[in-house]
């Protein structure tokens, strides 16, 4: 193997690396969040001091799972919009994948009228740093001694084709043991849905 081909895979496994030491984990206290929603404003966690935490699904416009999840989204933020309210993020590449540029996740938006914020890490930033790799791909933010901190990771529910056939609400369940002061018992799922689309 030639010096410039070691290089080469020493530069790629530090760049796999420095993501993997800078993702979340579950208990990690998260930082504050500064992105763009659909209706032009900057959006930040500081924003909603009355929360005791917040929903954050990293999801898009085009991919099945997305889609087959957006009412049950909604739903969510209908269900806890004062104490645990969604706060959703595309991450997709809008060049590679034009439906989920910030135009299309305007239209999407308007035509679902969605009740949650839906908002455009355009860098990917946000997505590299919680680790995410789905959409939809949820974490469960708990507001602890003014700390917003990782309690569950994951899917929403175990079942995306069909919602009549749901028989684990992971994070409806993880949001009731919180409020009774209790542990999360499931505390990470798997998340299926589509891969992000990175740049």
């Amino acid at each position: 193997m030639t010096r410039v081909a070691i290089f080469i895979m020493l530069v790629l496994v530090s760049i796999n690396a420095a993501f993997i030491i800078y993702a979340y984990k579950l208990e990690d206290e998260i930082k504050d969040i500064h992105l763009p929603n659909v209706d032009g404003k900057m959006v930040s966690l500081q924003d909603y001091p009355k929360a005791q935490g917040f929903i954050i699904v990293f999801t898009c416009n085009h991919c099945p799972y997305a889609k087959a999840y957006e009412e049950r989204i909604i739903q969510l933020q209908e269900k806890y919009a004062s104490t645990y309210p969604v706060i959703a993020i595309n991450s997709n590449d809008g060049v590679a994948y034009p439906e989920d540029n910030f135009e299309g996740m305007k239209k999407r938006a308007s035509h679902k009228k969605y009740p949650f914020v839906y908002l455009h890490d355009e860098s990917q930033e946000v997505a590299r740093i919680f680790g995410a790799t789905k959409t939809p791909h949820v974490y469960l933010i708990h507001k602890e001694q003014g700390k917003n901190v990782i309690k569950y990771v994951g899917a929403i529910d175990d079942n995306y084709a069909d919602e009549s056939a749901v028989k684990k609400h992971y994070v409806e369940e993880a949001i009731a043991a919180l409020g009774k002061g209790q542990e999360v018992t499931v505390k990470e799922t798997k998340a299926i849905g589509c891969s992000i689309k990175w740049k």
